[in-house]
């Protein structure tokens, strides 16, 4: 069961029927024509149907959920100051931080000539700001789902009206980890709403799961499942283990990259490895979880001036980071969970540009590899990579030249020498005096008083006993009895 959309190659936005508004966004966004995924959703979420839409990361997924709510939402819109007037019609959860801001600085921009407000929500930040603005009231709320259920419970948020429901990067909504958040939130949300899921994978489980949220739900796959994007070249370079270090500045350096993201499966890993690129000279940032949310913007927003070469990364950043022209990333580790495979080189080559996919793959590795090969129904090329031994430039000379500008400080005007060379610093100095190499011999005068000391005082008549006696051997004479 399909309904009829406006086809890709010919397909504008004016023919959607959006407001002037909406399209006057659109225009300064520097849109021009709708996206496959854009061009096949749009009239179905207008339609007020639901929807499970599949597509490609970096393919505009946000705006095809995004414009048709802004433009159903613009009835009930309108400039009253009362908070009132202003409830929660549309809800957007998302599984992360990152993806969550981006999601709402896309609505802020598609909303910005209409009366519509809108705000986000999500840990790691000060609660108040936010609770703050969601007392003055908002139509759209995007959310993680953590804090926004910190919210509900603080009384700040009301999802009592909620017309639309938005699960972004549904197959992480629906999985075990955020399972219990996201039934609490249904449980809160009216039964008669348009549930949207979007995402670029897939599986058979959570398809059947989702079936349980949904009504009669517009199945959208503007591409094969799980496929990745044609303009992204995918190789793989198996290297040991213990070369993977070098491997990633080999690569950065012979490609000459001034940007490239790589994943990692563990925070400690991701620390471990930033600390190792900047130790080769390569400018380095993590990020993951244990980061706090203004570090993990800071490093991000210094990533995107160019100011770090290498963003080192767990999945927390393979779903919404949305880095213009990124040329590549690198696999570090190869993902447990061969869908993160899909997202996270689907940072690079959005929007229609070209970009490589650079994994390294450990021997211990081959089935996670066949994994991801099974997942997107091809073979990837599998390359030998031959790893030299990295030139540690940036940490090893500054240590250098910060002992040879003290030497200089100092004025020696030589090397300072090492723990090995002490003989030969001793030997330029004063010879050391005989007389502190000899042994202690006591003066004349000593000893000529040593010979008027007053003599010892006599010792004790009683002949020593012999040695077995004290030991209690034979030979210890008896005591009399008697003389006791």
């Amino acid at each position: 069961m399909s309904d009829p959309a406006v086809t890709p190659t010919t397909a504008t936005f004016d023919q959607f029927g959006l407001a002037p508004e909406i399209l006057r966004a659109v225009t300064e966004q520097g849109y021009t024509t709708p996206t496959p995924i854009q061009a096949e959703a749009i009239p179905v979420v207008l339609a007020g149907r639901d929807v499970m839409g599949a597509a490609q990361t970096g393919t505009g997924k946000t705006a095809s959920f995004s414009l048709p709510i802004i433009q159903r939402l613009l009835p009930a819109a309108n400039t009253s100051a009362s908070p009132a007037r202003h409830p929660v019609r549309a809800l957007i959860l998302t599984p992360t931080r990152e993806l969550a801001d981006q999601v709402a600085a896309n609505v802020q921009s598609y909303a910005k000539h209409t009366p519509l407000r809108s705000a986000v929500v999500f840990g790691g930040v000060d609660m108040n700001p936010q609770s703050a603005e969601l007392r003055r009231g908002v139509e759209v709320l995007i959310a993680t789902p953590g804090r926004l259920l910190d919210h509900v419970q603080q009384k700040t948020a009301n999802l009592g009206q909620v017309q639309i429901l938005v699960l972004d990067e549904a197959d992480r909504m629906l999985d075990m980890g955020f399972l219990p958040d996201l039934q609490r939130i249904l449980n809160l949300l009216p039964k008669e709403r348009q549930t949207l899921l979007f995402s670029a994978t897939f599986s058979g489980e959570i398809k059947k799961l989702a079936s349980t949220y949904l009504r009669n739900p517009q199945t959208i796959e503007v591409a094969r499942s799980n496929s990745t994007a044609t303009n992204v070249t995918q190789l793989v370079y198996e290297v040991a283990e213990g070369d993977k270090t070098g491997a990633v500045v080999q690569l950065i350096r012979e490609r000459e990259l001034k940007q490239v993201i790589v994943f990692c499966n563990s925070k400690i890993g991701a620390s471990r490895l930033a600390r190792q690129l900047e130790r080769d000279g390569v400018v380095a940032s993590a990020i993951h979880g244990d980061k706090s949310q203004n570090e993990r913007m800071q490093a991000l927003d210094a990533f995107k001036r160019g100011e770090i070469e290498a963003l080192v990364a767990t999945d927390v950043a393979a779903r919404g980071l949305d880095i213009a022209e990124l040329p590549a990333v690198i696999n570090f580790d190869l993902p447990f969970n061969a869908e993160d495979y899909v997202h996270r080189i689907g940072r690079t080559g959005r929007a229609g540009a070209s970009g490589d996919a650079l994994s390294l793959c450990s021997p211990n590795e081959r089935k996670q590899l066949a994994e991801i090969e099974k997942l997107i129904k091809k073979p990837l090329q599998v390359q030998r990579l031959a790893v030299e031994t990295p030139v540690r430039r940036g940490h090893e000379e500054h240590q250098h030249h910060g002992r040879r500008d003290r030497d200089e400080r100092a004025g020696s005007g030589r090397r300072r020498p090492g723990a090995h060379e002490r003989p030969a610093h001793r030997a330029n100095h004063a010879p050391i005096d005989d007389f502190f190499l000899k042994p202690y011999e006591p003066s004349p005068s000593a000893r000529k008083e040593e010979e008027t000391k007053a003599p010892e005082a006599p010792q004790s008549k009683t002949p020593k006993q012999p040695l077995a006696a004290l030991l209690g051997g034979f030979g210890m004479p008896r005591r009399n009895s008697s003389s006791s």
